[in-house]
């Protein structure tokens, strides 16, 4: 296996709910109908790294108090690279939960996204990703993201950093460190 993942960490909106007769009896608007702000859908992306830190900024103020007291605990333990929820779900690197509202609650899909960074040497070509992409399917690395001086390669299982290294090299990228 190689050193140190990296962990992201994505939050889906797989449901919404609408309790219309607690709204009707209860509620000072009593149609006030589904949850204005999330669309199932929607997702989010949190990470902690070059810089980021979007669990310190509650999502950039993308969630509302209810939905972050919900799901911040999950979303914390994903970006550091824990189980979820162990033994609960069939995925301990995935969660389901609910915010609280009392008539009209949204479900959350908390999913951990394992990577390792591909530290560039000098920055990413066009010419590079067509041919590193494949190269790197071929290890079993699931996904890629390209920013400017680095490349997040995602995995299912840990890898050794060597054969992220080689893959990239076999087509002339230059590599400081994986991260």
């Amino acid at each position: 296996a190689g050193r140190i993942m990296q962990h992201k960490c994505r939050v889906t909106v797989i449901r919404t709910e609408v309790y219309e007769d607690l709204q009707a009896k209860y509620l000072k608007k009593p149609k006030a109908g589904p949850c204005p702000f999330y669309k199932v859908g929607r997702e989010f992306i949190f990470e902690r790294y070059g810089g980021v830190d979007d669990y310190m900024t509650c999502g950039r103020g993308d969630f509302c108090s209810e939905a972050w007291d919900a799901i911040s605990r999950f979303i914390y333990c994903a970006i550091h690279g824990g189980s979820i929820m162990r033994n609960w779900t069939n995925d301990e690197k995935m969660m389901i939960a609910n915010c609280s509202s009392g008539t009209r609650p949204v479900f959350f899909k908390i999913e951990r996204l394992d990577y390792k960074v591909l530290v560039l040497d000098c920055p990413l070509e066009e010419s590079h990703i067509a041919p590193l992409e494949e190269e790197l399917k071929k290890i079993g690395v699931t996904d890629i993201g390209y920013r400017d001086w680095f490349i997040e390669c995602y995995v299912d299982d840990d890898m050794d950093d060597k054969i992220l290294v080689d893959a990239a090299e076999k087509v002339g990228l230059k590599i400081k460190r994986v991260d």
